[in-house]
Parts: C-alpha cells; sequence; structure tokens
C-alpha cells in the first residue's frame, strides 16, 4: 500500500481554502474512500505523487494524454510558443486558422469550427445554437450521458454526477428542466416517442457516440443511424458529443468510426492536448448563424488561446502523421483478453466494454448497454478493486462510472505487468 503523508497533508491544507478540498468533484475519491492522490510530476506513462510514489496512469488527464504525459513534441512546442509568441493576445492569431483548417480535414462533420476553453463550453454553444437556428426550446439527451456540468445537462447525468449519487444538482431550474427531455441510450423507440410528444419543438438531439460516462457504453451502429434519419426527417439538430472520444477511438473521432455524421460535433480533451481547450463545429449553413457572422452570440476572452492550441495542433498532427490507432487497438484488446482469462481462472463473468483505447470492467454479470444496465455495478467491489489495483502501482479512475485510457506509449511490459495487477486485485474485491 502506498504511503500518502503528504498528500494526507496537503488535503486537509486544501479542505480549508477549495470546497471538499479538489476543484472536480470525481477526484475525492468519494465513491471508493481513502485518501485522493497529490501528483508531483508526470513522464509518459506515469505518473509520480508528492510521497514519491509511482503510478502507471490510466485516467490520462481523463482523456487527453492518448499520447503520454510530456510528449517531447508537444513539450518543444509549448517551450517554442511560450518563449517566442506569448500566452494571450486577445486578438486573431494565425495558429486558430491552421487548426481550423486540420480540423476540416480530419472530423467528418465539420465545415466549420468555433475554438472555446472547455468541453462544457463546447456542449452549452452547441445546443444555443441549435435552439437559436431551429427556433425550438427542447433538446433531448440521453440518462447517463454527461456534457458537462452546464444547468441543460444535469438531468440523469453521468461522470461525477452519477459517481457521487446526484445526478439532478439542485440550482438547475424547474424551467430548464422541462427543456431537458431524456431518452434511454440505446434505445430509439423512447426518442421516437419524446419526438412525437414534443412534436416539432425539440430543436437538438445530443448523445455521446461513445458513452464515457457512465463507464464506457458503445452506442449501436443501427441505434445512430436511426437518429440520424428520425432528425433528418424531423428538422432537428444532431450533436455528437466527442469531447471524450474524439480522436481517441480513431482520427476522426466516433462518427468516423461509425460512419455517420452529425449536424454538430463538440470536441475537448485530446484537441488540446492535456490543455484547457474545447470547440464545436459542424455544417456551414449552421455555424454561420453564430456571431459575429450571425445573431447567435457566443464569445471567450481566451478562446483561440495560444498556448492551448499549441498543444492541440502538435497532437492532432501528430495523430495524424504517425497513426497510433492500430497499435492502440493491439493494446487495449491485450488488456481486455488478459482481464478476461483472470476471470475465467477465477470463475467471474463480470462485463467489458471497449471501444479503441477506451474500456471498462463493469462489476456486474448484466451486460451493459445503457444508465440502467450500468448501475447493476457493484460499488462495493469496485471500490476493493480500486485500492488493490492502486496498491501495485496501477492508478485507475476513482469510480465505477469512468472509462480506462489506454495511451500509445505504454509498452508491452506495462499491460503485462496491468494483467498481473488486475488477477490479484480481481480476488480483492471478492474478499
Amino acid at each position: 500500500m502506498p504511503q500518502l503523508t503528504k498528500s494526507a497533508e496537503l488535503l486537509e491544507k486544501a479542505k480549508k481554502f477549495i470546497p471538499g478540498g479538489v476543484n472536480s468533484p470525481v477526484r475525492a475519491f468519494k465513491s471508493v474512500g481513502g485518501t485522493p492522490i497529490f501528483m508531483a510530476k508526470g513522464q509518459g506513462a506515469y505518473m509520480t505523487d508528492v510521497d514519491g510514489n509511482t503510478y502507471l496512469d490510466y485516467v490520462g488527464s481523463w482523456g487527453p494524454f492518448i499520447l503520454g504525459s510530456m510528449h517531447p513534441r508537444i513539450t518543444a512546442a509549448l517551450e517554442h510558443t511560450l518563449t517566442k509568441i506569448g500566452t494571450s493576445f486577445g486578438t486573431p492569431i494565425e495558429m486558430e486558422i491552421e487548426i481550423a483548417e486540420l480540423l476540416t480535414q480530419i472530423v467528418p462533420s465539420i465545415e466549420m469550427v468555433r475554438m472555446v476553453n472547455s468541453g462544457t463550453e463546447a456542449t452549452m454553444s452547441a445546443v444555443r445554437l441549435a435552439r437559436g437556428y431551429t427556433g425550438r426550446d427542447k433538446i433531448i439527451k440521453f440518462e447517463g450521458c454527461y456534457h458537462g456540468h452546464g444547468d441543460s445537462f444535469l438531468i440523469k447525468a453521468g461522470s461525477g454526477a452519477l459517481t457521487l449519487g446526484a445526478p439532478d444538482s439542485p440550482g438547475v431550474t424547474k424551467g430548464t428542466a422541462n427543456d431537458t427531455l431524456n431518452a434511454k441510450y440505446n434505445n430509439l423507440e423512447s426518442v421516437e416517442l419524446l419526438v412525437k410528444e414534443n412534436k416539432g419543438n425539440v430543436a437538438a438531439i445530443i448523445i455521446e457516440p461513445v458513452a464515457g460516462n457512465t463507464g464506457v457504453i458503445p452506442a449501436d451502429k443501427a441505434f445512430l443511424q436511426g437518429l440520424r434519419d428520425l432528425c433528418t426527417r424531423e428538422g432537428i439538430i444532431l450533436i455528437f458529443d466527442e469531447v471524450m472520444c474524439g480522436f481517441r477511438v480513431a482520427l476522426g473521432g466516433a462518427q468516423e468510426r461509425y460512419g455517420i455524421t452529425p449536424d454538430l460535433t463538440t470536441m475537448g480533451k485530446i484537441i488540446g492536448g492535456g490543455l484547457p481547450v474545447g470547440a464545436f463545429g459542424g455544417k456551414r449553413e449552421i455555424m454561420e448563424h453564430i456571431a459575429p457572422l450571425g445573431d447567435i452570440y457566443q464569445a471567450g476572452t481566451l478562446s483561440g488561446n495560444p498556448l492551448a492550441l499549441t498543444a492541440g495542433l502538435e497532437t492532432l498532427k501528430i495523430l495524424r502523421d504517425e497513426n497510433p490507432y492500430p497499435e492502440l487497438e493491439r493494446k487495449a484488446a491485450c488488456l481486455e483478453e488478459g482481464f478476461r482469462s483472470n476471470m475465467e481462472k477465477l470463475g467471474l463473468n463480470y462485463v467489458q466494454n471497449r471501444v479503441g483505447s477506451m474500456g471498462c470492467l463493469f462489476f456486474t454479470e448484466t451486460p451493459v448497454t445503457d444508465y440502467d444496465t450500468a448501475v447493476t455495478s457493484n460499488l462495493e467491489k469496485f471500490g476493493k478493486y480500486f485500492h488493490a489495483m492502486l496498491d501495485q502501482g496501477i492508478y485507475l479512475a476513482p469510480s465505477q462510472f469512468e472509462a480506462m485510457f489506454t495511451s500509445a506509449v505504454m509498452t508491452d511490459e506495462d499491460l503485462e505487468k496491468t494483467v498481473k495487477a488486475n488477477f490479484v486485485a480481481l480476488q480483492a474485491a471478492e474478499k
């Protein structure tokens, strides 16, 4: 078990000045117990905490570090921007054009794009754009999907909201809640019923095409195609929230992998290479309604920040030029097969879901296809499993309802270490 003396001291100090001692709820270890770990350094596939313990990192800053931490090309590019260009101008810069052009080349749905500062900002802006463009009020989201902490999305949400057992947040007005309709993931009939009941008043359907905030739940391709057809028929804007799965499950995101094109796409995480950034984009005819070209307002003081754009642009260029996806698929499949073999040896039949380098081990024997089946997981067993993995130097997300991210810099030795740790941790979870 790692010694966390300094982490414990820092947590008590942080609690005096920061609610709960953390700046994002799921970091608090509330669902797994124990002391949140304060990190001191990241390098490649590993992190080192303030007490000197080292961990193989399967959180990857919650997705962005597909190439690992402190990638030399990204670090060098950031150093150049910091010392030769500057950190912010509040004016247009040429780099904004470069990343926008690159995004139109690699993401199937994007003809125009607007840079913002977070995934939440991207989803909020995309929904406002959909409402303004259609002149309609209501949106449809899916139970367990998490689209950031905007008011419209905190109705039966995933991620930290689900982890902490409070998916409906105080502070969300009844009016906002009334305009947010919840459908069941992978259930087209539930969507069709909501559209029928709210005929002509649904502006958008927003979905994670690979849900990553209820654990990992892939959408069925026929289900996504059904949404595409329904939206086209009813004049509804289809929004793919690819903040997490974008550039992760394929260079062009889930929409490339599934071959289904939304009207708007939201992005974050990998697009910033570990720095705070987001973006939303899509069809030109829709995007042209954004100010200053149109009358739907959206703005951001630090949007197009040179440092964030540098990290994101360099990350995307590496992904485009080096194409790590086949190798990522192999590595993630190796983990999946190793975990499955361990469960067979132990007589266990827990569920594994995986899409590309996103995966999740659910402590349930019920196939996980939506929110209702995800929450059949045994959280006590997950907590034991989490700490047993941590004790062996494997850092997972401290929640059953988050993804496990494999990175390109993980070696076969790292994978073997993880599979061996999984066997021990599965035994610990059963005690």
